[in-house]
């Protein structure tokens, strides 16, 4: 609550393991993230509290307990009115390398 105090924003990475990352993030009441993009997938869990994420001109709000996911590349922004907290979860790099071969029982 101090860092909120603070700054419009705070996030601590809990996990850095190879190409995943784990992003506890908390925006303050009337906290906002400016519009943005990931080059992979990414995951937003809410924690506490609520938050609407704007992308391909739709709105999404989202309370705890509540799990949104972008595709690569989609440009989105949020805001929260009274405050919240949310797990972002990212995975860096190309993801379709580090997929297993394509499997096939022919």
């Amino acid at each position: 609550r101090e860092l909120l105090a603070q700054r419009d924003r705070t996030a601590r990475t809990l996990v850095k393991e190879g190409p995943l990352r784990l992003v506890l993030m908390a925006l303050p009441p009337g906290g906002d993230l400016p519009p943005h993009s990931a080059d992979n997938p990414v995951t937003i869990h809410v924690t506490d509290g609520e938050i609407t994420f704007r992308a391909m001109d739709g709105e999404y709000h989202l309370v705890k307990g509540d799990v949104l996911v972008f595709a690569g590349g989609v440009e989105h922004a949020a805001s929260s009115r009274d405050g919240c907290v949310f797990l972002l979860t990212v995975v860096h790099g190309n993801t379709n390398a580090d997929a297993a071969p394509p499997h096939s029982d022919a």
